[in-house]
């Protein structure tokens, strides 16, 4: 089946320096919500759960960031509809604006010692309503940015974007570094840890401000204008297009697992494995995190220049080859072993993860792009990504293997292999369309 195009009007440059800002500030809410609790695991343990059983508290905390990853499916369904019907941008704005009000809000709860076991079902509400919402912004940024990306800047636009949604992690590093520094560890435990959930709002509301300022993308614009938006978009992508859904979902595996194992839980890993201090083990997390958000946009640019598939493909391939080497360097003990333990595992990744915005969305059609990438996405992450730390803990303590989180990793990069060597090249596939060209479908 032949693509139908339809003239685009270009997008004046000054509203697409907007969409970029809105988009990448929207990126950097949703996993600052995130890095402040997976870095916040330990004193959550210890604030909202009984004393007296350390491990068993620390595991309950990872598997309150874990369980908020059930509702990101749903949410992507919910907000992937909305989006394909009503537009990008007023869904955007709604998911920033309450990712961060729960997240902010977790930061007010009362502890365990206050109000016994209601307080760790108040977090997993709350922890639930970020899933939910969260659900619906990445894929919904991702296919804002690339709906309105000059076409052969596609892959450096989702990752200037995807850039925001990784330096969260170093930012949240240093947050919480200068907090705890800043006071004494009684007073920390008991009231200094809210603030970097707290600072999550004026966040929430910059970002408000900043997506109410942007228009529609052109592309969505185009279907609107020609009375082609799609009435039921996740009926049409489990009916016409479970087969890039599929794709989607292996690779974002892979990256779910990568980017949990090697950011969220690393600092706890270098705490109770490495033996390191906790401000020692952020500030080697925040170092290699930011390395990565940096090599994020030089790996979009070649993407545009050479192809998704060449990029994933020698990704994957690093990743499993350099995760045991990683984990056994960052278990040294020391800073530097720590950073480039960590870098020898990130630098793979940043292929994939460079790769994934962009070709989730030119898989699918616009009348059905948001919806389509949203369910990929938002399934991997709900079954692999939010259970990474938990499974890499429960893995050590049941093995007694400190590297075993590697294994996993080593594992998912070998079954994701079957889903990049399937993956077509997108690169050059015309965004502005409302059926699958030739090109594609024969790929698929």
């Amino acid at each position: 089946m032949t693509a139908t195009r339809v003239p685009s009007p270009h997008p004046d440059r000054r509203m697409a320096g907007r969409a970029l800002a809105a988009a990448a500030i929207g990126n950097f809410v949703e996993w600052y919500d995130f890095a402040v609790y997976g870095y916040s695991a330990a004193v959550i343990a210890k604030v909202f759960f009984p004393t007296g059983h350390d491990t068993t508290a620390l595991l309950g905390s990872l598997a309150i960031f874990g369980v908020t990853f059930l509702l990101r499916p749903l949410g992507g369904i919910v907000l992937g509809r909305l989006g394909d019907r009503v537009g990008r941008r007023p869904v955007l704005s709604v998911t920033v604006l309450l990712m961060g009000l729960a997240t902010a809000l977790m930061g007010l709860l009362p502890t365990y010692a206050s109000i016994g076991l209601a307080a760790p079902m108040l977090l997993l509400l709350l922890r639930l309503a970020q899933g939910f919402f969260g659900g619906g912004e990445f894929s919904g940024a991702s296919t804002y940015l690339v709906e309105y990306a000059p076409p052969n800047r596609r892959g450096l636009w989702a990752t200037l974007s995807m850039s925001t949604g990784v330096f969260p992690f170093a930012v949240c590093g240093v947050v919480i570094l200068a907090v705890t520094t800043a006071m004494s560890p009684a007073t920390y435990g008991s009231i200094g840890w809210r603030l970097p959930f707290l600072f999550a709002l004026p966040l929430a509301l910059a970002g408000l401000y900043l997506r109410l300022r942007i228009e529609e993308t052109p592309a969505f614009r185009e279907i609107q204008d020609v009375g082609a938006v799609e009435s039921a978009p996740m009926t049409a992508v489990l009916r016409d297009h479970l087969r890039p859904v599929l794709l989607v979902f292996g690779i974002a595996s892979l990256n779910a697992v990568g980017s949990y194992t090697v950011t969220s839980y690393m600092p706890t890993f270098l705490g109770t494995q490495a033996h390191m201090a906790p401000a020692t083990a952020l500030v080697a997390s925040s170092i290699a995190v930011a390395v990565l958000a940096v090599l994020l946009p030089f790996a979009g640019t070649l993407g545009d220049r050479f192809g998704r598939r060449p990029l994933i493909l020698a990704g994957t391939i690093g990743v499993i080859l350099l995760a045991v080497p990683g984990y056994l360097v960052a278990g040294m003990g020391t800073l530097g072993a720590a950073v480039i333990g960590q870098l020898l595992m990130i630098v793979p990744l940043t292929g994939i993860s460079a790769v994934l915005g962009p070709a989730m969305c030119e898989l699918f059609p616009t009348n059905v792009r948001y919806s389509g990438s949203a369910l990929g996405y938002n399934v991997a992450y709900a079954c692999f990504g939010g259970t990474a730390p938990f499974v890499a803990q429960f893995l050590i303590g049941r093995t007694g293997t400190p590297i075993a989180p590697a294994f996993y990793l080593v594992l998912f990069g070998l079954v994701a292999l079957v889903a990049v060597v399937k993956l077509p090249e997108t690169s050059r596939v015309s965004i502005d369309r409302r059926t699958v060209p030739d090109t594609l479908e024969s790929a698929t």
